[in-house]
């Protein structure tokens, strides 16, 4: 396990010089959520929610675990972003990958990776390190994917990006904390919208969505090779798979239906399994939690109407059926789940309006949620 020695106290400092770019903002309300969990929990137990703008970051903290009370949005500049992705470690820290377009005046676009990583809640995020590209080529550069991004836990990060040929390509952290070059994974016809999971033993497995078939790649071991496995002929909407661990090193997967609409869940070697609802495009917001006694998977996603609809069945019980229940909440990109400090379970989602509304968990039985607030 990485300590805060090296690398990490040098990026500390780094993020002390930068805390000037990060204000309390009037004139900065979201525009879109971003990808990944982006209702994260700290090791202090106090929340932490992200959105974009079209110049930046924007970010909502808790004043105290549990809430109800929060700070924000807080806005970090960081221009020329197509795409951002949010990945939280075992160790909390947060990192956010992103996809960078910068214009040029002779011809395509200039596109790279980037990362910046937050170490503690309320604390600035850091500067952004360009990743690049693998494709030297300015036309072949332009056409890079969206980067998903993966956490093991000896606290490595993976990006994971569609190539230019439509195969998957990998970057990710050294044990020292340097930066390996760009791996070629193969695949083919892959689509964006990768579906990457952690598991608690800290292997990493990513699934994608191809044009006939999903895609699969997962470790043998922690900090491993991926092996790519067999192909699964199964179609995936573009953009709306997630993944959960629901066993130790097996991961759930959840997508769109291409043909009916629907959601489906999945896990590689079983059966799929049809769960309704009537998703706009994005991927379901999936949580692990105990509802009155029981183990159970917590969904949550958009409608064709926008509005937020929530379900919850046991682990891996997919099959016993679930009944989407609208919540009356209305939003931009997909919902987001966590457990707060006292382990409700939290719903957030940014409204049309741009503000962030977040509900916790009513006492009493089941999955009952109290009115939402506007933060």
């Amino acid at each position: 396990m990485r300590t805060g020695s090296g690398r990490g106290t040098a990026r500390r400092r780094v993020a002390d010089r930068v805390v000037a770019h990060a204000q309390t903002t009037q004139g900065h309300t979201a525009e879109a959520t971003v990808a990944g969990r982006w209702l994260v929990l700290g090791k202090d137990g106090r929340l932490t929610a992200y959105a974009r703008t079209r110049a930046g970051l924007l970010r909502w903290t808790e004043t105290r675990p549990g809430g109800p009370d929060w700070t924000g949005p807080d806005f970090f500049p960081v221009p020329d972003l197509t795409h951002l992705s949010v990945a939280q470690g075992a160790d909390t820290y947060v990192h956010f990958v992103g996809r960078r377009e910068v214009p040029k005046g002779d011809g395509p676009p200039a596109v790279d990776i980037v990362h910046a990583l937050q170490y503690q809640t309320g604390r600035p995020v850091t500067e952004w390190r360009s990743l690049g590209n693998p494709h030297k080529d300015r036309e072949r550069a332009v056409r890079f994917g969206v980067p998903v991004a993966a956490v093991s836990a000896s606290g490595r990060v993976h990006v994971f990006a569609r190539n230019a040929g439509r195969g998957l390509m990998l970057r990710r952290e050294g044990p020292t904390g340097k930066w390996e070059p760009w791996q070629d994974l193969k695949g083919s016809k892959v689509h964006d919208g990768l579906a990457a999971v952690a598991h608690a033993s800290g292997r990493i497995e990513v699934l994608a969505g191809g044009e006939q078939d999903v895609m699969w790649w997962r470790q043998a071991e922690a900090d491993g090779d991926f092996r790519q496995e067999p192909n699964i002929p199964l179609r995936v909407a573009p953009g709306t798979a997630s993944a959960l661990e629901t066993a130790p090193d097996r991961a759930s997967y959840y997508w769109a239906d291409p043909d009916s609409g629907g959601l489906v869940a999945h896990r590689p070697g079983g059966w799929v399994i049809p769960l309704g609802g009537a998703p706009a495009g994005d991927p379901v917001a999936l949580l692990r939690a105990v509802l009155d006694g029981y183990d159970c998977t917590v969904l949550a996603h958009r409608d064709m109407d926008g509005q937020v609809v929530l379900a919850a069945c046991g682990v891996e019980n997919e099959q016993a059926g679930l009944w989407w229940s609208p919540t009356g909440e209305h939003c931009i990109g997909a919902p987001a789940l966590s457990l707060d400090a006292y382990g409700r379970i939290v719903l957030a989602v940014i409204a049309p309006d741009g503000a962030l509304h977040i509900a916790r968990q009513a006492g009493g039985p089941g999955l009952a949620l109290s009115p939402s607030v506007r933060v």
